[in-house]
């Protein structure tokens, strides 16, 4: 097909496939291709990314989630109208109609309609409380409604269908707050497009023990309720109650405004496409979950991507077709890791079929080989795919498997697990055409030329030249491996180094520093470094000190090397004044000490706001009147927060047993008895931690670094969680255990940390980045592997020990306490640049402009 150029594309849809195209064409214009190209959207907003949809209730924004601003469609040339879905396709005319009366004439017409939910024609479907789970849109209605549940009512929701959407779905209702989450499946098992009987078996005991209620061969022949739902009845003559219903039983292609223009369609639905994806009007192109090609639904975001690029080539003059895509995927659902690849259900008569079935642990692991062993053919992986990448990699690439192919799946036993995805002689080993982004399809000959010819050598940079990790982020693990093989192919070798002036990474300064008793800079730098520092190893060195020695940060000449923040114990706010953060325990408080922190805030003109870690944070402090504000706090028995440092900020915690009808442990006493413990430890990043009294976790725990959860045997707990930006949910480190041997557990976990961690490493990545992951942390911090456990006891007790309030310190001390002035002539001189507005009541500081 011969390039056309200053032609009119008009694209119906713009979902994550509609606007790949767009990206895509763009790309290509930019090598001298010219087009007009307009594009229709249903939804009120631009294109966003579906595949993280249930990130919507963990606290992310539809802003979030979009694949570019709507600013970007503009600065493209390219005419995006929202809310305007096309409603008539007139083929002779070569024009499209819109649901506004837009009018647009096209030369090529591209169809990205996407899909809809399939929802069963129920008795009921209509009423109040049932919805789809497809769109942003339908996410709010969902949220809207959970939020309207009556005070005291135990709220139960359900999902109907057991698939990977439903589970999603489930997650979603989890993250709403319900207190029974049901799923209602008409198979006989979870999941049965992707895994088998017995790893949906291993699949469906790791849910329950989450606390999902699982139905399996359940017929809903009605929803019962008034105009509202109030339960589902089965073909089986039960009923179940629910509050909620979300109908999660599959997708069905749009393509009605295919079939209205005498478009062929399958009776099945889905619009019938050749290998260059053509409907049988060869100037009209389908992409995405609508086009039915090699008589199949593509349900996956990457075959849809390579669809666009598919189209966006043939537009450009490249006669490329879209082949077969392979349809293996890996996933997390709720926390539990799920796979499949290749041929997951391969005729056991027609291979060896190797099966590894771990029930205490929820770890299923199935492979199937060709029967003389030399061939991968497929397989599922339920609890632990760590290995998904390159068994992925082994099987579409069809390489040479070793003589005993168990070891895919259970390492070698010389110890060497050839399995997994971080081996990187496995990487390398790989053909210079194997796909390591399917998203992008981006192959490992473009990755080793990105990272050879551009000297990209980290995945970020990797990212932004090619796209790689962008789309499901599957691919991470082989990327970051990929570098690294490069790298050392090239004889490099990039030592973790602080910066120019120490040649040594964190942990070997640390070992250096401790072994050598050296307590301040000046002598670290004397002893192990060149140069007078920078502002990137000044703070790392400060952070070692105070994790080994565990003294003022103040003292001797510590002060000029911390972080601002640190400096001034307290965050520097964005109209010059500071903030104050006493120390509240677990968040139980005393009246006085409220009454204590009322006076001081009004008496100073503070801004105060209870924050979500279960203390009051006060803001709008002056320098010089930090010394007295904290002196009345301390004299009311308040202690420094930490709220400025790497270290400890809060343990959490739910009211427990001790007031709640749920509760099973006392978990404010165990919240309070824990922060008391670790207050003012330095780490390499901040802490945070929390106490749940039952698995409602109304604590949060499992998004904390390390987080304790009540269970009527004792403590089970999770490490290296993580709010925010990024959240992570933490890994169970130990279940059952009593109070004394998790906070031995938790010593060891710290101080593990706190040793080896790479500087500002929160927990969750620094285990994203340890070789062997969980399983290697709880053989070191449980098994005591290496033979650690007491020194690491040892080394915490010895900071437990040293504690002491840094603001005490400032108080009782004269010299450190005149670092705490504006000016130097007249001490007592507020500074004056600084200035105040209202917001609701109270003053804040204005921001400096």
């Amino acid at each position: 097909m011969k390039a056309d150029t200053n032609k009119r594309v008009v694209v119906i849809g713009n979902g994550m496939v509609g606007y790949k195209f767009c990206e895509k064409l763009v790309a290509k214009e930019k090598n001298g291709h010219q087009f007009t190209l307009t594009v229709f959207g249903e939804e009120p907003r631009a294109a966003y990314d579906r595949v993280h949809l249930s990130e919507f209730f963990a606290g992310k924004s539809a802003d979030d989630l979009e694949m570019a601003p709507e600013s970007w469609y503009a600065d493209n040339g390219i005419q995006l109208y929202l809310s305007d879905p096309v409603v008539a396709i007139d083929r002779d005319r070569k024009e499209v109609r819109s649901h506004h009366g837009l009018v647009v004439p096209y030369d090529y017409l591209v169809l990205a309609t996407g899909s809809g939910a399939f929802v069963p024609t129920i008795p009921g479907v209509e009423k109040e409380g049932v919805f789809v789970y497809r769109t942003i849109e339908d996410l709010e209605l969902i949220q809207s409604h959970a939020s309207h549940a009556r005070p005291g009512v135990v709220r139960k929701g359900a999902v109907l269908g057991g698939g990977l959407l439903g589970l999603e779905a489930a997650k979603a209702l989890l993250d709403l707050g319900f207190q029974e989450t049901h799923v209602v499946e008409f198979a006989p098992r979870l999941m049965p497009r992707q895994i088998d009987d017995a790893g949906s078996g291993i699949l469906q005991q790791k849910l329950e023990s989450l606390g999902l209620h699982i139905h399996l061969a359940k017929s809903t022949q009605q929803i019962i309720g008034d105009d509202t739902i109030t339960g589902l009845q089965f073909a089986d003559g039960s009923v179940l109650e629910v509050d909620m219903l979300i109908i999660s039983a599959g997708i069905r292609p749009r393509d009605e405004v295919a079939k209205r223009a005498g478009l062929e369609t399958h009776p099945r639905g889905g619009i019938v496409v050749n290998n260059f994806l053509q409907t049988s009007d060869p100037t009209i192109f389908a992409i995405g979950e609508c086009a039915l090609a090699h008589q199949m639904i593509y349900g996956l975001v990457a075959p849809g991507y390579e669809m666009a690029e598919v189209v966006a080539s043939r537009l450009t003059g490249d006669e490329k077709e879209f082949r077969p895509f392979d349809m293996s995927t890996k996933l997390k659902l709720i926390g539990v890791d799920v796979a499949s690849f290749g041929n997951p259900f391969a005729d056991e008569s027609a291979c060896r079929t190797i099966v590894y079935e771990n029930k205490a642990k929820g770890v299923y692991k199935r492979i199937n080989v060709t029967p003389d062993g030399k061939e991968l053919l497929g397989g599922i992986l339920v609890g632990d795919a760590d290995q998904y990448n390159m068994l992925l990699q082994t099987c579409k690439n069809k390489m040479a498997l070793p003589p005993d192919p168990e070891e895919l799946i259970l390492g070698s036993r010389g110890g060497d697990d050839t399995g997994t995805a971080t081996s990187v002689g496995g990487v390398m080993s790989l053909p210079d055409d194997a796909l390591i982004c399917s998203c992008e399809a981006i192959t490992k000959a473009m990755l080793c030329a990105d990272i050879t010819d551009n000297k990209h050598t980290t995945v970020d940079q990797v990212k932004k030249s090619t796209k790689a990790c962008t789309g499901c982020g599957g691919c991470t693990p082989l990327v970051k491996d990929l570098i690294q093989g490069v790298l050392k192919q090239q004889g490099q070798y990039v030592r973790n180094v602080l910066c120019e002036h120490f040649d040594y990474s964190r942990q070997e300064l640390l070992d250096l520093v401790k072994i050598n008793g050296l307590k301040t800079y000046g002598t670290v730098l004397d002893h192990f470094g060149t140069g007078d520092g920078c502002e990137i190893c000044k703070p790392a060195v400060a952070s070692i000190l105070a994790s080994l020695w565990n003294e003022n940060v103040l003292e001797k000449d510590r002060a000029t090397i911390q972080d601002s923040n640190d400096r001034f114990l307290a965050n520097i706010q964005k109209g010059g004044t500071y903030s104050v953060v006493p120390r509240i325990p677990g968040g139980e408080i005393t009246p006085e000490k409220l009454i204590v922190i009322g006076q001081v805030a009004r008496k100073y003109n503070l801004y105060t706001k209870i924050t979500g870690g279960q203390r009051i944070d006060l803001f709008g402090a002056h320098l010089n009147d930090l010394p007295r504000i904290w002196e009345e706090l301390i004299a009311a028995g308040f202690e420094s927060g930490h709220a400025y440092g790497k270290a400890l900020r809060t343990v959490k915690s739910c009211v427990g047993s001790t007031w709640c009808r749920f509760g099973v442990q006392d978990s404010v006493s165990f919240a309070v008895e824990v922060e008391e413990r670790y207050k003012g430890i330095r780490a390499p990043h901040k802490l945070k931690s929390a106490v749940s009294g039952c698995v409602r976790e109304c604590a949060e725990a499992q998004s904390k670094d390390f987080g304790i959860i009540a269970t009527e045997k004792g403590w089970n707990l999770y490490v290296c969680g993580n709010g925010g930006a990024k959240p992570q949910h933490a890994l169970l480190l130990a279940g059952d255990v009593d109070k004394e041997t998790c906070i031995r557990l938790i010593d060891r976990f710290l101080m593990f940390y706190i040793k080896t961690a790479d500087p500002l490493t929160r927990t969750a990545t620094w285990l994203n980045k340890m070789e062997g992951g969980i399983s290697y942390l709880k053989a070191v911090i449980v098994d005591d592997v290496l033979g650690i456990a007491a020194e690491l006891e040892r080394e915490m007790q010895q900071l437990v020990n040293a504690y002491q309030c840094e603001w005490k310190e400032v108080v009782e001390n004269p010299e450190l306490r005149r670092r705490f002035t504006h000016f130097v002539n007249a001490p007592e001189v507020r500074d004056p640049t600084v200035q105040f507005e209202s917001l609701r009541s109270q003053k804040r500081a204005k921001e400096w402009k």
